[in-house]
This record gives structure tokens, C-alpha cells and sequence, in this order.
């Protein structure tokens, strides 16, 4: 078990899973405009699974899908961070980052300001060479952040988890790598 990290920005904490993250999680996972890129909303019971595994990677690693508190409020709002995707992906293997926020936080900056201190965590603690991130092709809100944190397109690819003809089966994939990462920070 690793000793879990948590990350600190002006507005926002990156920390591990509490139990009373699981009600606003589940309610947030089922709502269908937060969850309009992924294949379906979250039952409670499968909104439950996913936290605790965010939860046990983040104990067994340290790091992980942080659960995203709004520090002014001390309210749960989402989940942002660092993830070793499954396998089968076709430019595995890699580590990849990722977001969900609660719609009443979109739109504020929040999602870029939790993603900025992951990719800074991932390439100046973890010292990782190469950061990833990918989602369906419609989602042009989070390529939208993807450019804004500095991460390029690289290609297209049908997501191996979803079946032929499902309407999210293609992917966008974008690469950050950590020597643009530390030029854009020192340029900041």
C-alpha cells in the first residue's frame, strides 16, 4: 500500500475516496449529460464499483482517479487524474488523464485547473515521459481542454471495449509529451 497522494490548487483538492463521495458520485454518474461520452449511465451499484476501484488503485499506487473537492464549499465535484488504461488499447502501453465534473461545475475552469496539477504531478513526481488522453469524437469540450492543456492530436482509433457500429466507436487520441509539458510551464 502506498501512501496516497493529494494534490492542492487555488480552488480545488485532488484526494483520495471518502464514503460520502459515493452519493454525489452515483447521482453524477447517472445523469445523462454528464455521462453523454461514455456508452451508458452508471447504476448506483456500478457508480459504487467504480469508486472503489478508483479508491484501491489510488492505495495500492499512491495515485490514481483523484476525487475532485471544491475546497471553499468542502464538496465532492467530480474526478480528475492519472490512469494506466486497459491493454488492449492500440497505443498501449501508456498512462492517460482523464475528467468528469458535475454539470453545476462546468464551464469554470475547474476541469483544466485539476488536469494542470495531474499532468504537472505525473511528469515532474512520477517523472512519466509521455501522458495520454483520448475520447469519442463528438466530445469536443474535453478535445477542447486537451488543447488548452498542450496535448496534440495523434490519430483515431475504435475504442476495443465498444461493438462495431456503436455511435462512440471511434476515438480521438491526444499525446502530451513531458519536455512540451516543461517548456510551457516555463513559459507561463
Amino acid at each position: 500500500m502506498a501512501e496516497p497522494v493529494v494534490l492542492e490548487t487555488a480552488r480545488l483538492r485532488l484526494r483520495q475516496w471518502r464514503a460520502d463521495d459515493r452519493q454525489p458520485f452515483a447521482a453524477m454518474s447517472a445523469d445523462p449529460a454528464v455521462m453523454a461520452w461514455f456508452p451508458a449511465p452508471l447504476s448506483a451499484a456500478e457508480s459504487a464499483q467504480l469508486a472503489e476501484r478508483c479508491a484501491a488503485l489510488i492505495d495500492e499506487r499512491g495515485w490514481g482517479f483523484w476525487a475532485v473537492e471544491d475546497k471553499s464549499a468542502a464538496a465532492f465535484i467530480g474526478c480528475v487524474g492519472l490512469h494506466v488504461p486497459a491493454p488492449e488499447l492500440p497505443f498501449s502501453p501508456c498512462v492517460e488523464i482523464g475528467w468528469r465534473l458535475d454539470r453545476p461545475y462546468w464551464g469554470r475552469g475547474l476541469a483544466h485547473e485539476a488536469a494542470q496539477a495531474a499532468l504537472e504531478f505525473g511528469f515532474q513526481r512520477l517523472g512519466l515521459t509521455e501522458i495520454v488522453a483520448f475520447t469519442t469524437l463528438g466530445n469536443r469540450r474535453s478535445q477542447s481542454l486537451m488543447q488548452r492543456l498542450g496535448m496534440r492530436p495523434a490519430g483515431e482509433f475504435d475504442h476495443p471495449q465498444l461493438p462495431a457500429g456503436h455511435p462512440l466507436l471511434r476515438h480521438c487520441l491526444y499525446r502530451l509529451a513531458r519536455a512540451d509539458f516543461l517548456t510551457r510551464e516555463k513559459l507561463a
